[in-house]
């Protein structure tokens, strides 16, 4: 819901009644560490008191049951762990009858407390287990389609080639060609990649549209407590396991290393959903989430503790010690399976495994500084366009996600076949470029003096292709990456600047600048600059560098090599920030209007929080309420919680409570009759303060302990629902702390009080909106121009699309017809990855960000 972004002046009114201290927590800006105070600490030590009674046993219970939050919201993790803390406790009380016998713990209690402690474990055993053994079935069914564009295994049709002619060099006469005729396997190749990413887009659109995309940046949200159900369900990861290998055999310019991610969490979240401890533990699920997406990158790469060290650095904004082992140990699970199951029958893990035994020289340096440059550039280039290409996308062409697939297959196989670098699979491309030409391996002559020039000509037009294939296809609804196409790109250039090194080097043998070359040896190494240059590019388009360096140490196993791959990645990351923040995950986040505060992210505004908060929210008032009005406050409003105020004249602070906890109590009482529609309700505690107007002889309260003793129905007392100690800052506290409290504690709103008095509230989303404009003053930009030529593009689409549509109408005789994929118009469309109403609110959202940019 968009809120508008007040700015107001604080003024000093006359002192309110005190407040109770056990009321909201306020932050000081003068002492903010003495005044901070969660919930569930206030909680547990209450509990310590009293014991929990089961009808509170009860509440939580069915509180955990229900639905908590509702989609395209946010998790408030403090009072997620206060209720969870809450739940713990009753549970534990529970069990204490059955498992002591005569005040002594028996053997039960020690097993159950063993399986409870170990319970994680088991948890991420099975997740790593699991994800090893999908990854073996995409990688075999993966290279299997790739190969089925060429040609077939006569011997068996289910192998792809290189199983077909294994231990052969240079193809063997069981894997057979299409046609002899190259036209014919021209067509086809086309034919074949049309057909599987029409099978990929149709499979997305029609039963799982989450599965389009990466999926990354939608992870770092949810990982960072921002709910999108759905998008982490069997059905989401069961398109997404056989669309991705249909995508990525089209040879649309995708990768799978950024899917890997997706339905590696998908994964876990589907297994831990299974145990009561994670299903309704979102704080646990969290922790569960971010060990699958290291598992996820680690069966990608064959690179674990690379796995690990990117779920720190880009995945997670909140990584503890219990986090850091859960990963390590999910990462070593799923690639020990995916060993054992060893689906290339080369005892590696990824396809372009390779060793170097020669080790580099000083002089080369200046030439990875190069590549280092490239990679940033690259990055910097690629995020701004296929930005630009994503918003013309999200106009003009959500209507028709199938026919925009199957097109950009046809027009990517046209484009590719001819480049031999092109026509075959990314990863299989990668493993060709990394080799050194020493112990025979060349691919079409790429070693071969003679070839070289042609060789260079051949790797730029592939690496310009290749950019901007990359550009026009990140972002189609079929399961897509961006890791492996930016690696081949940064590859290709790596190669071609490797190559002519070499070709330099044996130009000017004696110059002094070569003069740590020994004679008669071969001193430069093409296939080392194709490794540094995918890191590059990988660093670039990901913003990333540890992560970078060990993945690409882990690929090779090149101790020698530590030192040049730090320094591209580190002559990257330092171009990449001069051209923008965030890499592309980011700025989908951004794109897609999601509220996520980046903790890398450091801000300095100057402005309190006033600047920025809700003035004046709709609150409830403790006492005058009746059940009928309650209900209409729910039913026209939108809002995910309410502030509690002792009335509304002194609007004195006493607590906050949801809009699940408020209509689920509502629903509660309607159900079991326990009051009238025009019984009153109360939200303060029985103890809670009283005004001077407060009669003497009033109503009795009832609450949901009492049902037998229920006869007038009078009046119905919600205080167990409400949170008496929600987060609460002064007005005048900088605007820099409050995020900070945001991505530090996640909360899902801070209220902001002046003596004890309401003021307003602020959540994530003002945070967000007041940047957007600071960094809209600071940076002005007009995309008037921008949006006439994409509509100028849009008018040129059609007119060509509309001949195309007569044409094959006319030769086939009306038998055939170009349809819109049975989509509505684009100016309807409201895209196929979320629900109407959700994707119609962040659009308006979107749009005020527009203009506001």
């Amino acid at each position: 819901m968009n809120r508008r972004i007040s700015s107001i002046s604080i003024h000093e009114p006359a002192p309110p009644t005190r407040r109770r201290s056990s009321y909201a927590t306020s932050v000081s800006s003068r002492n903010p560490t003495l005044n901070r105070r969660l919930s569930a600490l206030s909680t547990a030590e209450q509990g310590d008191v009293a014991p929990v009674s089961a009808a509170d046993e009860t509440v939580a219970e069915e509180l955990a049951e229900i639905k908590r939050y509702e989609d395209f919201t946010t998790i408030d993790w403090v009072q997620d762990a206060a209720r969870e803390n809450q739940r713990r406790k009753a549970r534990r009380q529970e069990r204490a009858g059955f498992f002591e016998r005569q005040g002594r713990l028996g053997w039960r209690r020690k097993v159950w407390e063993a399986y409870d402690a170990g319970q994680g474990w088991i948890v991420v055993t099975l997740i790593g287990v699991a994800i090893g053994l999908n990854a073996a079935f995409l990688n075999i069914a993966t290279e299997w389609l790739s190969d089925i564009k060429l040609g077939y295994c006569t011997t068996a049709f289910y192998l792809n080639e290189s199983f077909c002619c294994w231990g052969a060099e240079g193809g063997c006469a069981e894997w057979h060609r299409w046609s002899t005729f190259w036209p014919l396997n021209y067509l086809l190749y086309i034919v074949i990649a049309g057909l599987l990413a029409f099978c990929s887009a149709r499979l997305v659109k029609s039963y799982a549209p989450y599965a389009a995309g990466s999926g990354i940046s939608e992870i770092k949200c949810i990982i960072a407590g921002f709910v999108m159900k759905g998008f982490l369900g069997f059905w989401t990861l069961l398109i997404k396991t056989l669309a991705m290998p249909l995508a990525i055999a089209s040879g649309l310019s995708v990768g799978k290393e950024g899917p890997s991610v997706h339905y590696a969490v998908c994964t876990g979240n589907v297994i831990s959903r299974l145990f009561d401890k994670y299903r309704r533990n979102a704080a646990k699920t969290r922790e569960v989430l971010s060990a699958c997406a290291a598992a996820g990158v680690a069966v990608a790469f064959g690179s674990p503790i690379g796995g690990v060290l990117f779920s720190l650095e880009e995945m997670s904004n909140y990584f503890p010690l219990k986090t850091l082992w859960r990963s390590y140990y999910c990462c070593l699970v799923a690639t020990a399976v995916l060993a054992a199951m060893n689906p290339f029958r080369t005892g590696q893990l990824v396809m372009f495994t390779v060793k170097y035994d020669r080790s580099w020289h000083f002089f080369e340096l200046p030439f990875y500084v190069l590549l280092g440059v490239f990679g940033g550039l690259y990055g910097a280039f690629v995020m701004k366009w296929n930005l630009r290409m994503q918003a013309f996308r999200k106009r003009y062409l959500s209507a028709y996600p199938i026919l925009e697939s199957v097109i950009l297959a046809i027009a990517t196989a046209v484009l590719c076949y001819p480049n031999m670098f092109l026509r075959i699979d990314m990863t299989e491309s990668m493993e060709i470029l990394f080799l050194e030409c020493e112990g025979g391996h060349d691919y079409n002559k790429l070693c071969d003096q003679q070839n070289r020039w042609r060789m260079v000509f051949s790797l730029f037009c592939a690496t310009i292709l290749r950019t901007f294939l990359v550009i026009i296809s990140y972002g189609c609804k079929v399961p897509a990456g961006i890791f492996v196409p930016s690696m081949a790109i940064g590859a290709s250039f790596g190669r071609m600047v490797g190559i002519l090194v070499q070709a330099l080097h044996e130009r000017f043998p004696a110059a002094a600048f070569f003069a740590a070359c020994e004679p008669d040896v071969t001193c430069i190494t093409p296939g080392t600059y194709a490794f540094l240059g995918a890191g590059a590019a990988l660093s670039g388009i990901m913003h990333i560098t540890i992560s970078v360096v060990v993945i690409m140490f882990e690929l090779t196993g090149a101790l020698t090599y530590i030192l040049p791959t730090m320094i591209v990645v580190g002559v990257t990351k330092g171009v990449a920030e001069r051209c923008g923040k965030g890499g592309v995950a980011d700025r989908m986040i951004w794109f897609n209007g999601f509220p996520f505060l980046d903790s890398k992210e450091d801000h300095t505004f100057g402005v309190p929080v006033s600047h920025t908060m809700t003035a004046n929210p709709s609150a409830i008032p403790a006492k005058g309420l009746t059940i009928k009005e309650l209900e209409r406050v729910v039913s026209e409003t939108k809002f995910q919680g309410f502030p509690i105020i002792e009335d509304n004249d002194s609007k004195i602070l006493l607590g906050y409570i949801g809009r699940t906890e408020l209509r689920y109590a509502l629903d509660r009482a309607k159900r079991e009759q326990m009051a009238s529609p025009t019984a009153e309700c109360f939200f303060a505690p029985p103890d809670g303060p009283r005004t001077a107007t407060t009669p003497s002889t009033a109503a009795p309260t009832v609450s949901f302990d009492d049902v037998a003793d229920i006869t007038g129905r009078m009046s119905v007392d919600f205080s167990k629902f409400v949170d008496p100690t929600p987060l609460a800052v002064h007005p005048r506290l900088p605007l820099e702390t409050v995020m900070e409290l945001f991505k530090k504690l996640g909360p899902r709103v801070i209220l902001v009080e002046h003596r004890g008095r309401l003021t307003g509230l602020v959540t994530i989303k003002d945070c967000l909106k007041y940047q957007f404009l600071v960094e809209a003053h600071e940076n002005p930009k007009d995309d008037s121009v921008l949006r006439a030529g994409q509509e100028r593009l849009w008018v040129v689409i059609r007119r060509v699309a509309g001949w195309v549509r007569d044409h094959i109408g006319r030769y086939s005789g009306g038998r055939f017809r170009v349809g819109d994929d049975g989509g509505s118009p684009p100016a309807a469309a409201g895209g196929d990855r979320r629900p109407e109403s959700v994707e119609r609110e962040q659009d308006v959202e979107l749009e005020d960000r527009r203009d506001g940019l």
